[in-house]
């Protein structure tokens, strides 16, 4: 690698670690978001979850990348 490389290299690690704190916010509210459905008597997957979910996946995928 190149001298020159290296801010940008340290800079992407910092990034993909901010998105892994990302992705357990979101696994947090995932966790609260369907304990409350339950608790309200909902059935079935709400569909923010599912939307919250693949929107984890994404930024999940997003962290991976950079750290590599």
């Amino acid at each position: 690698m190149n001298e020159w490389q290296q801010p940008y290299v340290d800079r992407a690690a910092e990034l993909s670690e901010e998105l892994f704190g990302i992705v357990d916010v979101m696994n947090e509210l995932v966790v609260d978001h369907l304990r409350e459905a339950s608790e309200q008597g909902y059935q079935g997957r709400p569909q923010l979850d599912k939307s919250i979910q693949a929107a984890r996946r994404a930024v999940e995928k997003a962290a991976r990348l950079l750290a590599d």
